[in-house]
């Protein structure tokens, strides 16, 4: 047959047979000619872009290595970042007189805190060997401080104790029983607090406990007598006044408040 053009196909023998659509099939499925079976438009597989699959990422936004990969990378960095500043640093050795320099000396350190205590406020030994226990201190690195500040007399516990029984008397108004509890519980030995409490006049100590009924008095006007007894022996007991003394006051405070004054 000839073509419209007039001339005349090619002999079979130079092109070779027809592909059958099974030999198609099986060249598509298998492969078959990169050029061919990889251009578009093509009826099986999927076309494969110049590039390969980073192309193929490429086009839909997943490319490794490209831009958005390296703000990833950049966003993990800052947040690595954020992370260290945030966590807490680490404590500087050179703030610590043990750690300071080659050679520290623990009775220097020991010495420093038990200065600086000191300073802010009255303490008992006791106290101070709290705090140096508190602190990492050897037992035997603050006995020989504390033995040596006793010496010197910047700590004593026979001036602390009288200045505390002093001060709890004139802001508080305790008598003895609660002195003797606050010296205990500051870590005063109990003949260093009977030295101290020896020194309260019994005579002060009731005239303290008369005061204290007649200011409370004055804050209980109009009120009937059982409680206003109820109110102040209770503010007495807590106050450590002994139950003789506190209900000889109350009575006679009670008694002579104005408003039960018979006429």
């Amino acid at each position: 047959m000839a073509f419209s053009d007039g001339s005349a196909p090619p002999p079979e023998w130079a092109v070779g047979p027809s592909p059958s659509l099974d030999d198609l099939r099986a060249l598509l499925e298998g492969g078959g000619d990169p050029v061919t079976t990889g251009s578009p438009g093509s009826s099986g597989g999927a076309w494969t872009p110049p590039g390969g699959d980073d192309a193929r990422e490429e086009g839909s936004g997943e490319v490794r290595g490209g831009p958005r990969g390296r703000g990833a990378r950049s966003r993990g960095r800052r947040a690595e970042g954020r992370g260290g500043r945030a966590g807490s640093r680490p404590a500087d050795p050179e703030a610590d007189p043990r750690t300071r320099g080659s050679e520290p000396d623990p009775h220097d350190w020991a010495r420093q805190i038990v200065l600086r205590q000191l300073t802010a406020a009255p303490r008992s030994r006791h106290q101070l060997e709290d705090v140096l226990r508190r602190k990492d201190c050897p037992d035997d690195v603050a006995a020989a401080v504390l033995d040596r500040m006793e010496e010197v007399g910047l700590v004593d516990d026979d001036a602390y104790a009288g200045m505390l029984v002093r001060s709890q008397q004139a802001g508080r108004g305790l008598a003895r029983r609660a002195l003797r509890q606050e010296l205990r519980r500051k870590g005063v030995d109990d003949d260093t607090a009977a030295a101290a409490l020896a020194q309260v006049d019994p005579h002060d100590e009731e005239d303290r406990a008369r005061a204290l009924v007649a200011k409370k008095m004055r804050t209980m006007h109009g009120l009937e007598p059982h409680v206003q007894t109820r109110r102040l022996a209770g503010m007495l007991a807590r106050k450590g006044y002994d139950a003789e003394m506190t209900m000889r006051l109350v009575r006679e405070a009670v008694r002579e408040a104005p408003e039960h004054r018979r006429d």
